[in-house]
């Protein structure tokens, strides 16, 4: 498997360490199972990420731009950050235990990435699968560069809305649609009115349009407009993609700077006008009194001109959605230019299809209808990006075929500027010396190289690696559009570069949440550094990664004020194998994953009961046990039975769970076995067995099996606290024990299936029934000390054996004396208190001599008395709906149901104030 690589900027937060503690789990089952195992780490060179990072320490540091510095020397700047500052991921990732193959440690700008990004981009050209094209991109006025569409966040506003954005020096109002007059040319009184979010783009307004059969407009079929700025003649068209039902039914068309208008406009033959520069500012387009305004500032300069001239006529609010760079807050802007786009379809249909075929399963199952969407949705897809790190594209233009005025430029593709040169020579029919190639200055979108991450780090193109046992995960960050984007990517490019799949199945993740359901934003100061809940954190810790971050002063001051709320004491140490447990416990194929810390340090608990009952079984083996092969191990009693039973079916499970993936299914089997079964269970009842001397052979032989074929359960999940307590057990004797327990037999089901009996445990339940009604019936007479003898009675005599084989294990479990067989004909013992089990079962208990009812009765009346306070005040309370109501409801009978055992337990008392049982009653 390969990891998905983190970008080189950042750091690790809990999502990223899901995505770990799952892929790591499956790397170390397989491995235990004697799979071989590959598992590549890397990280992404986040062109964008990184330059912005570097350009901000340049200029902190040394006072410099980035312009102010060569290509090379600015590259030699980002390296060294790079060897300086991004190692962090993979400290984080050793610290969360991912057992990865670090020799094979991969970065997308080493020397094996740059020769496979080359490669792909030659081979994608000649195939014609990549060309060079003048069209709209989705481009960062604040990066001066293209985006992608995964960078473009869609941002739903209710209305008018006020955002703070990069260089606009004022607060910009945005949700506001503003209405301008066209005046109909020729008719002095005539106009048609337009409605327009986007008033700093009327400069590059070429038509109006309005739907064909919109009476409202019939009339003005084929007439003329004068632009409300220029008093230019623009037509006034029509084409059936304008919604009359919107506004006024007509729309400003604007080809440079809209897709949509685009798309209108090269219908209609019309011309765009591109008045929004690089930068944000208006072009010489727009005229003297526009140039060069922020394009913000235009906008107001262009409202107050329209006013002037009687063309305004007033704005209201407007619900829409404004797409945002996700990478720099600025609005992202629609501009035409020339650049590198790879065709899409006829690869997205392949990948499309391998899904549809079974080729590629995408588990789980409903991302099936997200990726078809996403194929059937997507364009071309534009590569090239306006930076100077990253890989710098390998194409060239014919400088002196470009300087002859041919209508288009002359571009050549080569993995070498020599072979460049070839092609071009070829291509012009001039020698190639004689020619001039300038190479573009331009870099590839990151998401090329990240997207060939699989193949360059096994190899490709020297090799072509078989990675049909490939299953990537990644984190379903932004609603399924991250992780489809990259695997999309992946599946496109692999299936057209090395004729195969890159991998066979995909899994799918959830989001990771805070314990209120919100996504983890640095601006709610609930995004959580994995290190900081493995070794604890203060609260005035976590308070000064806040303000050494980026958030402006109001977004720092809510973020502040949360993290205080969240965790007042700052954050306890909770350990990775606790993390680890807690992330995977969760149905992390389903719905979104609520994680609190509270939960973490719930599972910390629990690696502290396993470390305890570990030490308990090294101390009751002694030094010098000698372990028997498993296979020979017989169960010397009924309760070793069912140990051994509740063992094999956890291994049963657990194989389940990580064959489906699902570990959630593992975490529940093994918390259970270990807690529920060995610790709560067996330990206890073993306990006065091995106070015997000699002790017995057989509940320790079992005891090592208990503590080898769990820990062995366990290792995928808790690898730390699972390698540390395996290496203090006895190895089992013949042959070399394994040096770890990461490369121990995983326990198969199957050859533990011969100590599975279901029927037995099964009859055990029953027995610990029979344990919590005897513990019941201790706390409800607050005998703390007292052992008191029990009896059991059932009317069905086959019922009888079943107790009859665990009496001593019900005795010790339930805290009691001698536990003895009431014959079913018999009569109740008087003075007794009874428990009844089921319609068959009854328990008795011995209380005479053991409880005082003068002492004990008024405080059986004062715990009545204060909890039909707490029913008279639910009772009261207003009946509400849903999930509250449901819980109102049983919390009323958990009050009515221990009111009505206080009322039996008093009334046996006040029996046994009058009578006393006689000898043959007992």
């Amino acid at each position: 498997m390969c990891i998905p690589p983190p970008n080189v900027t950042g750091s690790l937060h809990i999502g990223h360490a899901l995505t770990v503690a799952i892929q790591d789990a499956l790397v170390r089952w397989h491995r235990m199972r004697g799979d071989q195992v590959l598992w590549v780490p890397g990280s992404d060179h986040a062109g964008i990420a990184t330059q912005a990072v570097v350009e901000k320490q340049l200029w902190k540091e040394q006072g410099v731009r980035r312009h102010e510095l060569s290509r090379e020397d600015f590259l030699r700047e980002v390296w060294k950050w790079k060897e300086e500052k991004g190692g962090e991921i993979c400290e984080q990732l050793r610290v969360l235990g991912a057992s990865l193959d670090w020799d094979r440690e991969c970065f997308t700008m080493d020397a094996g990435s740059s020769v496979a990004v080359t490669e792909a981009f030659v081979r994608l050209y000649k195939a014609g699968l990549l060309y060079r094209s003048r069209q709209l991109v989705n481009w960062s006025c604040a990066l001066r560069s293209a985006i992608s569409d995964i960078e473009v966040e869609s941002r739903p506003l209710p209305g008018c809305t006020e955002l703070r954005l990069p260089d606009s020096p004022t607060p910009v109002s945005f949700g506001l649609l503003f209405s301008v007059a066209f005046p109909v040319d020729g008719e002095p009184d005539a106009e048609v009115v337009v409605g327009t979010t986007r008033p700093e783009t009327l400069p590059g307004d070429v038509a109006v349009a309005v739907h064909p059969d919109d009476s409202r407009y019939t009339h003005l079929h084929g007439r003329q407009l004068r632009h409300p700025l220029t008093g230019q003649l623009l037509p006034l068209i029509t084409d059936c993609a304008v919604q009359p039902h919107l506004g006024t039914g007509a729309v400003k068309v604007t080809p440079a700077h809209s897709p949509a208008d685009a798309e209108l406009g090269a219908r209609h033959g019309l011309s765009p006008l591109s008045v929004i520069a690089e930068d944000g500012t208006m072009t010489s387009l727009c005229g003297d009194w526009l140039q060069g305004l922020h394009r913000f500032v235009a906008r107001e300069k262009i409202l107050s001109a329209l006013r002037e001239r009687g063309l305004f006529r007033g704005f209201q609010d407007h619900p829409m959605v404004l797409p945002i760079c996700s990478r720099s807050g600025d609005v992202v802007e629609y501009l035409p230019k020339s650049q590198w786009f790879v065709c899409c379809r006829e690869m997205g249909n392949r990948a499309a299809k391998a899904v549809e075929s079974g080729a590629l399963e995408l588990s789980p199952s409903f991302h099936q209808k997200n990726w078809q969407h996403w194929f059937s949705h997507t364009g071309d897809w534009c590569v090239s990006r306006q930076l100077w790190w990253g890989h710098q594209i390998p194409a060239y233009l014919v400088v002196e075929e470009h300087t002859q005025g041919d209508a288009k430029d002359c571009w050549v593709v080569g993995r070498t500027e020599a072979e460049a040169r070839e092609v071009a020579a070829e291509l012009t029919g001039r020698p190639g010396a004689e020619l001039t190639l300038e190479r573009d200055p331009d870099v590839l979108d990151t998401w090329f190289s990240s997207a060939l991450f699989p193949f360059s780090a096994l190899g490709w193109p020297q090799e072509t690696p078989d990675l049909a046992r490939f299953y990537p995960l990644s984190l379903l960050e932004t609603g399924g559009d991250l992780l489809l984007f990259w695997v999309g990517r992946m599946v496109m490019l692999g299936t057209q570069l090395t004729g195969q799949l890159p991998f066979s199945k995909v899994l799918l993740h959830s989001m990771v949440r805070d314990r209120q359901g919100r996504k983890m934003s640095k601006s709610l100061g609930n995004v959580l550094d994995p290190r900081d809940i493995i070794n604890g954190v203060e609260l005035q810790v976590l308070q000064e990664k806040l303000r050494d971050g980026n958030l402006d002063p109001a977004e720092l001051v809510i973020a502040a004020s949360a993290q205080r709320k969240d965790f007042p004491h700052g954050i306890p140490e909770c350990g990775t194998d606790a993390l680890r447990f807690a992330l995977c416990s969760h149905g992390a194929l389903g719905g979104d994953l609520h994680l609190s810390v509270s939960e973490v340090l719930s599972f910390r608990h629990f690696c502290n009961k396993i470390w305890n009952a570990l030490r308990f079984i090294l101390n009751a083996l002694g030094e010098k046990f000698i372990p028997q092969p498993a296979e020979e191990l017989s169960p010397a009693s009924p309760m070793d039975a069912w140990i051994l039973s509740c063992l094999a079916r956890t291994a049963r499970d657990c194989e389940r769970g990580f064959l489906t993936r699902e570990l959630a299914l593992v975490t529940h089997a093994l918390h259970h076995f270990w807690l529920h079964n060995l610790c709560d269970v067996y330990l206890e009842a073993v306990k006065p067995v091995l106070l015997h001397l000699p002790r017995p052979p057989g509940p320790l032989q079992v005891l090592f099996s208990c503590a080898d074929i769990g820990l062995r359960l366990l290792a995928p999940l808790m690898p730390f606290l699972a390698e540390e307590l395996w290496q203090r057990l006895p190895p089992r004797p013949g042959g070399a024990p394994a040096p770890s327990i990461c490369v121990a037999p995983y326990p198969s089901a199957l050859s533990l299936e011969h100590w599975h009996q279901p029927e037995l445990e099964r009859h055990f339940s029953r027995v610990q029934e029979a344990v919590h009604a005897l513990r019941a019936l201790r706390a409800t007479y607050q005998l703390t000390k007292a052992r008191p003898r029990v009896l059991l009675q059932s009317s069905e005599p086959g019922e009888q054996g079943l107790f009859e084989a665990f009496l001593e294990p019900l005795g010790t479990l339930g805290h009691c004396g001698a536990v003895g067989l009431l014959p079913p004909a018999a009569a109740a013992p008087s003075g007794w208190a009874q428990a009844a089990l089921s319609d068959t079962v009854q328990v008795y208990m011995e209380l005479q001599g053991l409880v005082d009812p003068q002492t004990h009765l008024p405080r059986l009346a004062a715990r009545r008395h204060k909890l039909q306070k707490q029913l008279d005040g639910l009772i009261a309370r207003t009946p509400s709906e849903g999930e509250a109501e449901t819980q109102r409801q049983q919390r009323l009978s958990s009050l009515q149901l221990e009111l009505s055992k206080l009322d039996k337990a008093a009334s046996h008392l006040r029996h046994l104030m009058d009578v006393s049982p006689s000898p043959g009653e007992l």
